[in-house]
């Protein structure tokens, strides 16, 4: 089901759309700031976080944010999703399993969210963690898969980080 105003879209001013070599700092993230002010939030549709979104695995994943990260020249739309069932200890969906549904996750919800916000932007990425983990931050026991992809001809085009 889709609700407006359950999600809200922050924007992430960053000098580089990726964490620093060495990974992100414990504190402070990667340099970011994240915008919450309402000016600068958008309001809209979004899948309800409290309502998992279908996947080709079938595991439970639910939206947890939208982010616009505005690296030097481009803008990176981030949907961060929860995935409890990717988790290293206890986990049942591994990486191989979960790659088709970030690739689902693009084609089905963010080409839509994008087009019904009149986003254009450079990259999409799609991360799904086992836990939420502040975007930026450092958490060792976090299990986290990321893909981005190029929209491109109303599709979802895999680029390699």
């Amino acid at each position: 089901m889709i609700r407006v105003s359950q999600i809200q879209t922050a924007r992430a001013f960053c000098a580089a759309p990726a964490a620093p070599a060495g990974g992100a700092r414990e504190t402070g993230g990667r340099g970011c700031r994240l915008l919450a002010a309402f000016p600068f939030a958008l309001f809209t549709a979004a899948a309800d976080a409290s309502e998992p979104v279908a996947v080709p695995s079938g595991q439970p994943v639910t939206l947890a944010e939208v982010l616009l990260d505005d690296a030097p020249g481009q803008t990176w739309v981030r949907f961060r999703f929860l995935a409890p069932e990717i988790a290293r200890e206890t986990g049942t969906v591994s990486y191989e399993a979960a790659a088709p549904d970030m690739d689902h996750l693009c084609e089905t919800l963010a080409l839509p969210y994008l087009a019904e916000n009149g986003l254009t932007p450079a990259r999409v990425v799609i991360s799904l963690s086992d836990r939420m983990v502040p975007f930026g931050a450092q958490n060792p026991a976090a299990t986290q898969f990321f893909e981005a992809y190029r929209p491109e001809n109303a599709s979802c085009m895999w680029e390699a980080f």
